[in-house]
C-alpha cells in the first residue's frame, strides 16, 4: 500500500514529474498544504514574489526563454484576480504555463465565504484549459490533462483552480507518479507537412518573383532559426518578422530586414510591400502586425500548428498547411531541390537592393559624434548599450517605448530577446529579469524599462535583490507613460494623465537591496552597463533621463516605407 498523503502532496509531486521546477507566488491561507509540500520536495523551488502579477509574469517568461512550464500560485479571491494580468500575456503570446489557485473549501466555493470567486469563470478567456479540482482523486488526472493541453499545438497557460480541503485533505490511496512522466516524452512533438501541400507550395513559391518570408512568434516558440535561415538562403528569399517574432531569427543575418509592426520599419515594411508572395510561417496575422487588417498582402501561404490560426484573417488569399515550421521548411527545400539555385539566382538583383537600402537604414540610426548629457536620446541609448553587451545578453523589452526602441538592439544569437506584444501588459521587465536569473543566474541579463511599468512593478526590486543575478535594469525615465504621452502630442496636440513628478528609482533601489545610480552621460551609461553584464556578479538598477522630444511615433527610421521612396 501506498502511504497515504495529502492533495498537496499530490499536486507537488506531479509537478516534479511534469518537469515542473519553479513555482512562483504569494502565500495564502488556501495555498500552504502545497506549499508547503515544496519544501520536502527536492528539485522543486518555490521564490516568493510581493504581488501575484510579478509571480505570473515569471511564470510566462520561464516558458519562453525554456519552453517548459513553470507555475504561478496564489490564494483566493484578490490573490487570484492579481494573476489575470500576467497570465494573459502567456496567453496571448504562447507561453506554456501552469497557473494554481487555492480556493475555499468545495461546499463553501460560491457561496459568501471570505474572498469568494469563481476562479475557473476569472481565468477562462486567458488560458487554454481551466477546472476545478474539488477531490483527491481527481489531482493526478486533472494535472495530467492541463499538462498536455499546455503544452502541445499552440503552447499556453492552463489553470487548476483547487479546492481547499482538496488538498488539505488526506488521500488514503494516492495514486503511483512516476519520477518522469512519460508524457513528457511526447507532447513536444509536432505535426509535418501533407506531402501534397508542400508539392503545391513548392511550384508556388518558385513562381513568386519577390517572396517574403513573414515569421512570427511561431519561430521563437518552434526554436526554428535554423531551419529557416537555411531555407531563406537556399531560395534567395528575405525575412521580417512580426513583433512578436523579433529574436526568432538573428537581426544581424544577410537576409532578416526587421519587424513589421504598427510602426514597421522602413526597411521591413519595403520588403513587405515589394512582396508577391508571403510565406507567414507561425504567425497569426493579428491585429499588430497589420494595423489592424488594412495592410494588403497579395497571395499568403499560411503555415501553423494550430489549425483554427489558418485562414483565420486574409481568407480569400491564404493557402493552409498545418505544420511544424521547422518540418515545412525543411520538406519544402527537399520537394524543391535542385530547382533552389535557379530561383535564388533570379532573386539576386532584388536582394542586393534591400541590403544596400537595409545598410543606408542602419547608418541613418548612428550615434552622432560629441558630446552626450543628460537627457539622452532613447536610439542613442540602445545602440551604445548593444555594442558593450555580451552576444548572449537577454534583452528584456518592457511594454510601451522601450520595445520600440528595441528595433535598433542587433540580436546575434536566437532566443536573446523577449518583450509582451499580444496582451501589452506593463511591469514585465522586472518580474522577468528575475525568472531569467531563476534559470541561470550567470547569464547577463539586460531589462529595458519604463519608468511607468517599474512604478507597476517596483516591489519586485526586493524580489531581485533576494534572487540575485547579473541583472542590469535600464530605466528610461522621462517621467511619464512616454509612449501615450507622445501619441497625444500626435494626434490630439495635448495630453491629459501620463506626466509623473520626479522619482530618484536609484536611491529606491539602493533602498531595497540593489545598488542603484542616476546616469545623464551616454559613455558613462555604456561604461556601467558592460561592467554589469561582464564582470558584475549582482544586480545594477541605472535611472537614466531622456530626451522627452525624441519621439517613437515619428522617429524617422520607425516610419513604415511608402512606394517609390528610396
Amino acid at each position: 500500500m501506498t502511504k497515504p498523503q495529502t492533495g498537496g502532496q499530490i499536486v507537488v509531486a506531479m509537478l516534479q514529474s511534469l518537469g515542473i521546477r519553479h513555482v512562483f507566488g504569494v502565500v495564502g491561507g488556501q495555498t500552504l498544504a502545497i506549499t508547503d509540500a515544496i519544501i520536502d520536495t527536492p528539485g522543486v523551488e518555490f521564490v516568493h514574489t510581493r504581488h501575484e502579477n510579478a509571480a505570473a509574469v515569471m511564470m510566462d517568461a520561464y516558458g519562453r526563454l525554456t519552453g517548459e512550464p513553470a507555475a504561478c500560485i496564489s490564494t483566493t479571491g484578490p490573490g487570484a484576480t492579481n494573476l489575470l494580468t500576467g497570465v494573459g500575456g502567456a496567453y496571448r503570446d504562447s507561453s506554456a504555463g501552469f497557473v494554481l489557485t487555492c480556493n475555499n473549501n468545495g461546499e463553501n466555493i460560491n457561496k459568501d465565504d471570505a474572498q469568494n470567486a469563481d476562479h475557473v469563470e476569472l481565468f477562462k478567456p486567458l488560458v487554454k484549459f481551466s477546472r476545478l479540482v474539488a477531490h483527491g482523486s481527481s489531482i493526478k488526472q486533472a494535472m495530467e490533462e492541463a499538462y498536455v493541453n499546455a503544452m502541445t499545438g499552440n503552447p499556453g497557460p492552463v489553470h487548476l483552480d483547487f479546492a481547499r480541503d482538496t488538498i488539505e485533505g488526506t488521500v488514503t490511496d494516492p495514486p503511483s507518479i512516476p519520477e518522469v512522466h512519460p508524457a513528457r516524452t511526447w507532447v513536444g512533438r509536432r505535426p509535418r507537412p501533407n506531402a501534397v501541400a508542400l508539392a503545391e507550395a513548392a511550384e508556388r513559391l518558385l513562381a513568386a518573383e519577390r517572396p517574403v518570408i513573414w515569421l512570427g512568434n511561431g519561430g521563437n516558440r518552434g526554436r526554428a532559426a535554423d531551419a529557416v535561415l537555411a531555407f531563406a538562403t537556399a531560395l534567395g528569399i528575405p525575412i521580417v518578422t512580426t513583433f512578436n517574432g523579433i529574436g526568432s531569427v538573428p537581426t544581424t543575418h544577410p537576409l532578416v530586414f526587421g519587424p513589421v509592426s504598427r510602426m514597421g520599419t522602413t526597411i521591413s515594411t519595403r520588403a513587405l510591400g515589394d512582396a508577391d508572395l508571403v510565406l507567414a510561417l507561425g504567425n497569426s496575422l493579428n491585429a499588430v502586425s497589420t494595423t489592424r487588417w488594412k495592410r494588403e498582402l497579395p497571395t499568403v501561404i499560411q503555415v501553423d500548428v494550430d489549425p483554427a490560426m489558418i485562414g483565420r484573417y486574409y481568407a480569400d488569399v491564404t493557402v493552409g498547411i498545418v505544420s511544424d515550421i521547422a518540418a515545412f521548411t525543411d520538406g519544402l527545400l527537399e520537394a524543391i531541390g535542385e530547382r533552389a539555385a535557379e530561383a535564388k539566382t533570379s532573386r539576386q538583383s532584388w536582394i542586393d537592393d534591400l541590403q544596400a537600402a537595409d545598410r543606408a537604414w542602419w547608418e541613418s540610426t548612428r550615434v552622432s559624434v560629441g558630446a552626450h548629457k543628460a537627457p539622452l536620446s532613447p536610439a542613442d541609448i540602445v545602440r551604445a548599450l548593444r555594442a558593450v553587451a555580451p552576444d548572449d545578453t537577454l534583452l528584456i523589452a518592457d511594454a510601451g517605448n522601450p520595445g520600440v526602441w528595441s528595433f535598433l538592439w542587433q540580436i546575434t544569437q536566437p532566443n536573446t530577446y523577449i518583450k509582451p506584444v499580444g496582451f501589452g501588459n506593463m511591469g514585465f521587465a522586472l518580474p522577468s529579469a528575475i525568472a531569467a536569473s531563476t534559470i541561470d543566474p550567470e547569464r547577463p541579463v539586460l531589462a529595458l524599462i519604463g519608468d511607468g511599468s517599474l512604478g507597476m512593478s517596483l516591489g519586485e526590486l526586493e524580489t531581485l535583490a533576494r534572487v540575485g543575478g547579473k541583472v542590469c535594469l535600464v530605466v528610461l525615465d522621462d517621467a511619464s507613460y512616454g509612449n501615450i504621452r507622445q501619441e497625444q502630442e500626435l494626434h490630439f496636440g495635448r495630453t491629459i494623465g501620463v506626466d509623473f513628478g520626479t522619482v530618484d528609482f536609484a536611491a529606491v533601489a539602493r533602498g531595497m537591496g540593489i545598488d542603484g545610480e542616476v546616469v545623464g552621460d551616454l559613455n558613462t551609461l555604456a561604461q556601467r552597463v558592460g561592467e554589469a553584464l561582464t564582470s558584475g556578479s549582482a544586480p545594477v538598477l541605472l535611472d537614466v533621463p531622456l530626451d522627452r522630444e525624441v519621439s517613437a511615433w515619428t522617429y524617422h527610421a520607425f516610419v513604415p516605407y511608402e512606394p517609390g521612396e528610396e
